[in-house]
């Protein structure tokens, strides 16, 4: 199978997954009453004072197959109800809490994997030596230490005691304000990039100030695991007959780890990034709470709290969505890596 085919197969079965995702939150919704989940359907906090003809007209009393059809015809036109946390529609409150995430997600996964892989490609060359405990000293403490208690210290320090030189939340407040001006155009509602875009150092300075302990507190935490699993991948990789049989031939080492070895061990990794990534761009909760990043783990968090049904339900089409579309990236890179995969 060549690889358009098999992206192809691959982008087709992504359908009834999708598909049963949908059945899967439908009847989660299905277990609340008729009232509750009448605030799925609106658009505008007015109409919660007429819930008979909410549910009248998205007929929440009709039979359950004709309820997940007027559901998914709302859903497919985008409206995934109001949020009373975000005193909006949900679909509105996704679009304006997503920046924030996607920012702190991209600026994490790039040292999270890029350590992992590095610590964990010296840790197996070198194993059983210094940088091999050492790397696994600091992935036993990093994996170990609670999120909370470690942002928690990094604000002590580098907010408390340094006086304000890296603050939490997304801008300080004079930044803030001036981006939200007319001067300031918004291109995507991603500080750092829009910054590029409006050619305002002062603003990139400001938002990259307030990533600092946010990235640290993720990079720290996570990149343990890259770093696990790449060191126990290119152990097994290094005991492969092919890497023996490129030493026979004469091979310099730094081939045999580059061409032979880092290449296979990479597909577990893709596999773990892949899915990291995908926790990250979901809203990391503690994180975004304890450094105030009002992202989508802050809003959802605050929306469990409340018992926010519509934006709960939102959150679980999100994430669904979401891990669906990386595994298939994963797969696709998989077929890159490996071109066996291909023959599945």
């Amino acid at each position: 199978m060549n690889l358009r085919n098999y992206i192809i197969r691959r982008i087709l079965l992504v359908i009834p997954v999708l598909f049963g995702v949908s059945i899967i939150i439908f009847v989660i919704l299905s277990l609340f009453s008729p009232e509750q989940r009448a605030a799925a359907f609106i658009t505008d906090v007015k109409q919660l004072r007429n819930i008979k003809s909410v549910i009248k007209t998205y007929h929440l009393d009709a039979p359950l197959y004709l309820q997940y059809f007027y559901w998914l015809k709302e859903v497919l036109h985008g409206n995934l109800g109001w949020s009373r946390t975000a005193s909006r529609p949900v679909l509105e409150a996704l679009f304006y809490f997503l920046p924030n995430t996607v920012e702190l997600g991209l600026f994490s996964i790039v040292p999270i994997v890029l350590i992992g892989i590095w610590l964990g490609s010296a840790s197996a060359v070198h194993q059983n030596r210094f940088i091999d405990h050492l790397s696994r000293t600091i992935a036993i403490i990093g994996w170990s230490l609670p999120t909370f208690w470690f942002g928690l210290l990094l604000l002590m320090i580098f907010y408390g005691y340094f006086k304000g030189l890296f603050p939490p939340e997304a801008l300080s407040t004079s930044t803030s304000l001036y981006v939200h001006s007319p001067n300031f155009v918004r291109f995507t509602h991603i500080n750092t990039i829009d910054a590029l875009l409006n050619w305002k150092g002062s603003v990139l300075l400001d938002a990259l100030r307030h990533l600092v302990l946010p990235v640290i507190t993720l990079t720290v935490v996570q990149c343990a695991l890259v770093m696990r699993i790449m060191r126990s991948s290119m152990l097994e990789a290094l005991g492969k007959g092919y890497v023996t049989t490129a030493r026979a031939k004469g091979a310099d080492e730094k081939t045999v780890i580059k061409k032979h070895v880092k290449r296979n061990a990479m597909i577990p990794v893709i596999t773990v990034s892949g899915y990291l990534f995908a926790g990250l761009m979901n809203g990391v909760v503690i994180t975004e709470t304890i450094f105030n990043r009002k992202g989508l783990g802050w809003w959802w968090w605050r929306a469990a709290v409340q018992l926010d049904i519509p934006a709960i339900l939102g959150a679980v089409l999100f994430n669904g969505i979401l891990f669906v579309l990386t595994n298939l990236v994963v797969d696709l890179l998989y077929a890159y890596f490996d071109p066996r995969v291909r023959l599945g």
